[in-house]
């Protein structure tokens, strides 16, 4: 460990809050450490701000002692020995040592016990198996130092074994690799994944959704995607074939910064049925199914053809599908296509994004004699089609007198 990740742990443990309930929890015969990936963010230099605990008290004891120091406790996995003990908006997951008696490739039923190794031993991935205690020592019970110095992961133990007690870790295992890994996912590991990728099939499509949309926004999605695709791993999670050339053109620096479902759209969708087919595939969110479906209106509307599109047809597409979704259809379509058509894109988009407001409403067709009833969303839609022909004039006369055209045309 460097000078700097000294620093960094001791400024770590001296925040004020955690301070005071790694005082509150350890002392009396009882033992408080931060787990997981929050030390293995502290080395990696990243900010820690998810911090998990494992302490030898049991649940009620962690209770009353989070409580006599002042923090809201939580009882959100008592059953499974954790309790989440909050303090001024900040809340920590202290979770009693456990062994696992039983798995079924879902859940695992667990005892309580006392021993750190033990616990730690029980997790997934050697980088997630590391302590820190009070004082400020690491402990490490695997080689999770070795294999974070060498962006390396690795199971822990046997990586069959890992698997079959949870098969959501086969998905988590790639997605660890695209956010901690280095060169070709390992090995062992691999082999593991194929050999258990029956498993899959009998996880939740919420848990398969929550690290599938973690694994896309990654640093090293693009790479770890085509890895899975080549075990045979990633078709049975998305449904269909992947887009893994549109998906690396598109999957540059700054992955994090983007929507989650452009990534998902890039992958996995090229005509309209695919958004619902990912929808009832990963449970997706009433936000994450409006945008990707968006997207593959947009898609559609712009012939699923790499090349530059009229203002005027991007400008459709945008009436239907919405401006950020054409200008993300746009860009996965291009995506390929080098540098000089990809200046272009960008201009395009940024000529959609300064197209003025339409003003005419329903009530301004009420007025002009449209009956009421279906007859007015026509009227404006084509009044808008009109618009969008003429240049999209941000002139309010020119806009009502376009209204006034589509009020007069026939059904």
């Amino acid at each position: 460990m460097t000078g700097g990740h000294e620093e960094a742990i001791g400024r770590f443990l001296a925040e004020p809050i955690l301070a005071r309930l790694l005082n509150a929890l350890n002392g009396e015969g009882e033992e408080t450490r931060i787990v997981g990936g929050a030390v293995r963010n502290l080395l990696l230099g990243e900010p820690a701000n998810d911090v998990d605990l494992a302490t030898t008290a049991l649940p009620r004891e962690t209770i009353r002692r989070g409580r006599k120091a002042g923090f809201k406790a939580v009882p959100t996995g008592i059953e499974h020995g954790t309790v989440t003990l909050i303090s001024d908006g900040t809340s920590f997951e202290v979770t009693t040592l456990r062994r696992d008696v039983e798995t079924d490739g879902r859940r695992a039923k667990v005892v309580f016990g006392r021993d750190f190794a033990e616990d730690a031993l029980r997790r997934d991935f050697t980088i997630n198996a590391l302590g820190l205690d009070r004082d400020g020592k690491l402990h490490d019970y695997s080689t999770g130092l070795a294999d974070l110095a060498g962006r390396r992961v690795r199971f822990i133990g046997d990586a069959e074994t890992r698997i079959r007690e949870d098969y959501l870790r086969i998905l988590r295992f790639f997605r660890f690799h695209a956010r901690y890994g280095a060169g070709a996912p390992d090995a062992e590991g691999l082999r593991a994944c194929i050999a258990g990728r029956d498993g899959l099939a009998g996880l939740s499509r919420e848990r398969v959704r929550a690290e599938l949309m973690k694994l896309v926004v990654a640093p090293g999605a693009a790479p770890t995607l085509e890895a899975m695709a080549a075990a045979g791993l990633l078709l049975p999670v998305i449904g269909a074939v992947p887009h893994l050339s549109r998906f690396a053109a598109i999957a540059g620096e700054g992955g994090e910064r983007v929507y989650p479902a452009f990534r998902l759209a890039a992958l996995a969708v090229s005509v309209r049925e695919d958004a619902p087919r990912l929808r009832q595939r990963l449970r997706l969110s009433n936000e994450e199914f409006d945008r990707v479906d968006r997207i593959a209106l947009a898609l559609e509307g712009l012939g699923g053809q790499a090349r530059l599109p009229s203002l005027a047809r991007l400008r459709h597409v945008a009436d239907r599908a919405g401006s950020d979704a054409a200008a993300a259809a746009l860009v996965l379509l291009t995506a390929s296509s080098g540098e000089e058509l990809g200046i272009a894109v960008q201009d395009l988009i940024g000529q959609l994004g300064r197209t003025p407001a339409f003003l005419p409403r329903g009530h301004d067709a009420l007025a002009r004699g449209v009956p009421k009833g279906e007859r007015i969303g026509q009227v404006l839609a084509e009044a808008r089609r009109l618009w969008i022909e003429a240049d999209c004039p941000a002139d309010v006369e020119a806009q009502f007198e376009l209204l006034d055209v589509a009020a007069q045309t026939p059904r």
